[in-house]
């Protein structure tokens, strides 16, 4: 069954807590339960940390929670170290029946340094992605056991961010590794959307619905800004946005296509000040509605 979820980064940034400091937490879920419509939404910072707490802030707006991000540091750390670490978060996702564990490799990362370029991402050769990708599939074969779905998140300005290097991980990883499929970050990454998720749809377990304003993400490039920079200029935005690049309806049909009955969550990180989430959201949501009825998703 198809649910749609969205993520708190609209509202409120995880990497820049300074962005949307100023918005309660309470107008958050308020818009994106009772308003919205949405039915789940993602780990934030804002949220508690105890699972049973978690359960109740989220159920009081009709909302679940539908998994969060994780950072993994398997560059530097040993795959038992690694499980180690997860255990809080895994305790979080367990207690609230979330069945997909994101994951993205984050021991070198530059996307939450706000004076790195995302163009000095770090980079894995092809012996150092292999050996990354043991680990990675190992890690993912704990959870496995654990009942979880572990879900990676290819993301600008980490080691697996290009086409490329989506396939080259995909192929360095076996079947207890599931994809994230975003479409934003495959797009800002240089690839097509549509022609990646179409190899590894198989393999996707989790997908957010994320747009891109192409002359932004080009200037990006260009002039060597950094992702945060990125951000603020308004690099991301919903499906729906005319001011977007991606076609979301081939996507969705690729997707039914293949039996994909998870989540789709609008993951969409814009500045609240000058674009306003509930109208962004609502937006969003209303158009993945529609194009998925079409296509015969839902």
């Amino acid at each position: 069954m198809i649910r749609f979820g969205t993520n708190p980064i609209a509202w409120a940034n995880d990497d820049d807590t300074s962005i949307g400091a100023d918005i309660p937490a309470e107008r958050i879920l308020h818009e994106a339960g009772e308003l919205i419509g949405f039915d789940g939404i993602e780990n934030g910072h804002r949220w508690p940390a105890d699972p049973e707490e978690l359960k109740e802030l989220l159920g009081g707006h009709g909302l679940v929670f539908v998994s969060g991000w994780y950072s993994t540091e398997l560059l530097t750390r040993s795959v038992q170290e690694e499980f180690a670490a997860v255990a809080p978060h895994l305790a979080r996702l367990k207690a609230n029946d979330s069945r997909v564990c994101i994951v993205c490799e984050c021991s070198n990362t530059v996307h939450g340094s706000p004076d790195v370029a995302a163009n000095d991402r770090p980079r894995l050769t092809d012996k150092e992605m292999t050996a990354f990708g043991e680990k990675m599939e190992a890690f993912a074969a704990l959870l496995a056991d654990e009942g979880i779905t572990l879900a990676y998140h290819h993301h600008v300005g980490t080691v697996v961010e290009s086409p490329e290097d989506i396939d080259a991980f995909m192929a360095a990883t076996g079947p207890a590794t599931h994809l994230l499929f975003d479409s934003g970050h495959c797009a800002f990454g240089g690839g097509d959307p549509e022609e990646v998720l179409r190899r590894h749809v198989r393999r996707v377990a989790h997908v957010h619905a994320k747009n891109i304003r192409p002359d932004v993400t080009a200037r990006v490039r260009a002039e060597g800004l950094s992702f945060l920079d990125g951000v603020l200029a308004g690099a991301f935005t919903v499906p729906g946005d005319q001011d977007g690049a991606i076609n979301f309806e081939p996507l969705l049909a690729i997707l039914a296509g293949a039996g994909y009955d998870g989540w789709i969550v609008i993951e969409a990180e814009q500045d609240p000040a000058m674009r306003n989430p509930l109208l962004y959201q609502t937006l969003g949501l209303h158009t993945l509605r529609r194009i998925a009825g079409k296509v015969g998703l839902i």
